[in-house]
């Protein structure tokens, strides 16, 4: 409460000592680092954490298909590695966890574990414990994953490796978490001071005035230590809010206030979690945040995140699954995924169906093929 008695300690960091004098100092950033991003974002700020759950909670709801040229397979042993790829973990949840690395990390990794040359387990593998080894034509000859102080050397081909669009990197993805930075910093800092003008009952600091005799000196060194023990102990902290204040003779409190700008923490707070949604293509109306009218529904904007969010990200990764297994089981399959699953979808695939039911001059294949379905027989005829 009394801020006005309070002697802060001087931050310590490594480095040459610096003394520097400043009237207004400029923004201090945390790390930039994949553990740093992850402390500060998804560990510490509801949203950030909120959108990487909700991307990778939908994305990997959606269910595999398997495609042995244009016919699609109810069974296959590759289906069956992606429904259970360990015996620890079945496939929805390897693979949240897959996205949900991609998304704060920029970076994710996916390791086969092969028997007689057949893909058998699929692990995925923390970004902060990886590292590319380039060869010597500058691509990614390996990768070396260091845990406990032991690192180990695993071939390029037993390793899927995701990444988000980076401009200047050549191996390692650019994390939303990263762009997002300076919104999570401002976030988090706007509910470190809600929370300390909580403790201090909503109210700033005041300053106690010593009107002695004229004359007379000023607190001595014993008075006032006296004096601040005594308040932080009786007036400080949400405990004490609105407790009266007795003061001794010669002693005035004169109280502070706040301007309006200095207590709109509230708009504040909500433009940053707007863009920390930005970041991560995830609409501000389905995570709650007030003052977005983007779109006029929710279930229009939920549209919106399948569409350009959860979908694409599901195809890239079927387009590098199939790259990445399918040529170890031979054959020409192909891995998809399946959008019917999607409740999300339903309206916009029964405007599809009824659209293609009414087009009289496509055959029965076209329509399925138009709709994602693989073709029956006899349905070539008009």
């Amino acid at each position: 409460m009394f801020e006005f008695f309070r002697r802060t300690p001087r931050e310590q960091k490594s480095g040459t000592p610096l003394i520097a004098l400043s009237l207004s100092g400029g923004p201090r950033w945390s790390p930039r680092d994949t553990a740093g991003l992850a402390r500060m974002g998804v560990m510490n700020n509801a949203v950030a954490y909120a959108c990487v759950r909700k991307i990778a909670g939908a994305a990997a709801s959606v269910p595999w298909l398997l495609y042995d040229g244009a016919n699609e397979l109810e069974s296959h042993p590759l289906l069956t590695l992606l429904a259970q790829p360990s015996a620890h973990e079945d496939g929805p949840a390897l693979f949240e966890r897959f996205y949900a690395f991609l998304q704060s990390a920029g970076n994710a990794y996916l390791e086969a574990v092969a028997l007689d040359g057949t893909p058998r387990e699929l692990h995925v593998l923390r970004p902060d414990r990886l590292t590319v080894v380039a060869g010597a034509r500058g691509w990614p000859a390996a990768y070396d994953y260091s845990v406990a102080g032991h690192t180990t050397r695993l071939a390029r081909d037993t390793v899927l490796h995701a990444t988000l669009f980076h401009p200047l990197d050549d191996y390692y993805g650019l994390s939303q978490l990263s762009v997002a930075a300076s919104a999570i910093e401002v976030h988090n800092a706007g509910a470190a001071w809600t929370k300390g003008l909580l403790d201090n009952a909503a109210r700033p600091s005041g300053a106690l005035i010593y009107k002695g005799p004229d004359g007379a000196p000023g607190l001595t060194d014993e008075q006032f230590g006296r004096l601040k023990r005594e308040l932080e102990d009786a007036y400080q902290g949400a405990s004490n809010a609105g407790r009266p204040m007795v003061l001794e003779g010669g002693l005035d409190w004169k109280a502070m206030s706040y301007t309006p700008s200095d207590m709109d923490f509230a708009e504040t707070r909500a433009v940053a979690a707007r863009e920390i949604a930005l970041a991560f293509g995830v609409p501000p109306m389905l995570l709650g945040i007030p003052g977005d009218n983007t779109f006029s529904n929710y279930a229009e904007a939920n549209l919106n995140f399948w569409r350009q969010t959860v979908l694409p990200l599901v195809a890239r990764t079927a387009a590098s699954l199939t790259r990445f297994l399918c040529p170890h089981f031979g054959g020409d399959l192909r891995i998809g995924y399946d959008t019917d699953a999607v409740d999300a979808l339903g309206e916009a695939r029964e405007s599809l169906w009824a659209k293609l039911n009414e087009a009289g001059f496509l055959t029965v294949n076209e329509k399925r093929q138009a709709a994602g379905y693989s073709p029956v027989e006899g349905g070539d005829l008009l």
